[in-house]
């Protein structure tokens, strides 16, 4: 036992792990545990453990491995993350300092990219009011323009995923980004040409947007080890929905400062020099990454099952299969669902506050804020909270069912008692807690989709975006002919939220956390 114990160690060496920076190592490691990416609760310290015999080593390495086993935690799981380094009559046992993780860089830019994807749209949400009162254009007619982004979105969703599966996330990004940015910048100038050329330029808009959630899981589940993964999703996400603070807040100081064209143009440039950046330093997978550590690469590897090559030429499974199976339908029944009611709210929230509390446009900016900010927060520790729970024991399947179910009965009890709302203070608080509660779904149907069809999670994930696209061009457009035609916003309020409990019911019967394709 002891002789295997020994050579399982000395198996585990690697040059690679004497290596320190001294750049601040401690102040490092403390920011990245605020964010979850720091030792596991049950990690085999192994940091003191030192010998100064080749009989001393022996016997601690024997420790090691009977701990290892104790606390389901393997050996090379603890020399992946740089804990372990054996060798010869000593085993010195030390740790690895580096300054900065390659895979939380991966993450700051892919949050930084989501937080650029939404402010973009978030412009033109607060911009269609004085368009609006300029061009004279009905509620009705504002739900149109309000859903022509999404004209383009449908169908870039499943050709955008199937792109992922087969070039990785990098390159379909990159171009992604470039298109919708350069759509941002011509926005003013189509809305000033004409109607229809905005809807045309918006529609292109979207049709460059709809690799952006495909990219970001796939991209995510290939350079983070799956107990790190929701976290991952949580960050990404987090600036996603701060990408709403950010545009709500700037697009009015802007238009009222540079004029219509103001926030277009910081918007679409900043994602120019994002691209930039992205295009020379992140890579498809963490193996073809030069910047990459090997004990980050082992601790990656280590932590999930091995992922196909990204050359991979093996065809994506027929629809006609993928639908055959109920969690398929209820991920695109959660997505339909999820983007219903998240475009209802980011469509019609400034014009919801203007028209129900005669606010002005600012105010309206500041109110619908704030439930955007709360919500980028509890993404991040929806996500932590999975990982937790995953980490201790729990099933994938039931982790997933937990977070979906808050994440849809929350919002649907807090949209109910937005219609007794009589103050804005109080209409923000409930669409405050609907919007961080619903949060809760990243950790839910958008992680699931790598659960069940890992090798086909950006085609699946297409299939029902698409399919949620087409709700949300329901939802946006059907809010505007509800408010013209009843004259308020809480008919359709309580459309929503009894769809959110039905769709909740689905998700608990038939939702698993199993490979099924």
């Amino acid at each position: 036992m002891a002789a295997t114990a020994t050579g399982s160690l000395k198996l585990l060496q690697h040059s690679s792990c004497s290596l320190s920076f001294h750049r601040n190592p401690i102040a490092t490691k403390k920011a990245l545990l605020r964010f979850g990416f720091g030792p596991r609760k049950n990690q085999i310290r192994c940091d003191n453990l030192l010998s100064s015999s080749e009989s001393d080593g022996k016997r601690r390495g024997e420790a090691v491995v009977a701990a290892a086993k104790k606390r389901n935690q393997s050996p090379e799981r603890c020399a992946a993350e740089g804990r372990l380094i054996g060798g010869g009559a000593s085993e010195a046992i030390t740790e690895v300092r580096t300054m900065m993780p390659e895979r939380i860089k991966v993450v700051i830019l892919t949050a930084c990219m989501m937080c650029l994807c939404n402010a973009d749209r978030v412009v033109m949400s607060v911009a269609v009011v004085p368009l609006a009162d300029k061009l004279g254009w009905s509620s009705s007619f504002l739900g149109v323009v309000q859903s022509s982004f999404l004209w383009g979105y449908i169908f870039s969703s499943v050709i955008g995923g199937a792109l992922v599966d087969r070039y990785g996330g990098k390159r379909v990004l990159a171009w992604g980004v470039a298109l919708w940015s350069l759509a941002t910048l011509l926005t003013p100038w189509a809305a000033a040409h004409s109607t229809l050329a905005l809807l045309c330029v918006r529609a292109f808009f979207g049709l460059a947007e709809g690799v952006a959630l495909p990219s970001m899981t796939t991209l995510l589940s290939r350079w983070f080890p799956t107990d790190e993964r929701a976290s991952a999703v949580g960050i990404s996400m987090a600036g996603f929905h701060m990408g709403n603070v950010v545009g709500l807040l700037l697009t009015p100081l802007l238009l009222s400062s540079i004029g219509i064209s103001g926030p277009f143009i910081l918007f679409a440039s900043l994602g120019l020099l994002w691209v930039s950046t992205w295009s020379s330093g992140v890579t498809n997978n963490p193996q073809d990454s030069p910047f990459i550590t090997r004990s980050e690469l082992r601790l990656i590897q280590a932590g999930k099952p091995v992922q196909p090559s990204t050359n991979s030429t093996k065809p994506n499974p027929s629809l006609r299969l993928l639908l055959s199976k109920l969690p398929t339908w209820a991920i695109i029944l959660a997505n339909v669902t999820n983007n219903w009611g998240y475009f209802v709210l980011l469509s019609w929230m400034p014009v919801y506050f203007q028209t129900v509390f005669n606010v002005n446009l600012k105010q309206a900016a500041w109110f619908s804020a704030l439930p955007w900010a709360t919500m980028a927060i509890s993404g991040y520790y929806a996500g932590a909270a999975s990982d937790f729970l995953i980490r201790t024991g729990h099933s994938v399947t039931s982790v997933r069912k937990i977070m979906q179910s808050i994440g849809f009965m929350g919002p649907g009890l807090s949209l109910l008692c937005l219609n007794f709302a009589k103050s804005p203070s109080c209409a923000a608080v409930f669409m405050t807690i609907a919007l961080s509660l619903s949060s809760f779904s990243q950790a839910g149907f958008l992680l699931n989709m790598q659960d069940i069809a890992p090798q086909y999670a950006g085609f699946l994930h297409g299939i029902s975006n698409c399919a949620g696209t087409l709700a949300a061009i329901v939802s946006t457009i059907g809010t505007g002919y509800f408010v013209q035609w009843l004259g308020s916003f809480q008919a359709f309020l309580t459309v929503t939220a009894f769809l959110y409990f039905a769709t909740t019911v689905f998700w608990i019967l038939f939702a698993t956390g199993e490979r099924v394709f």
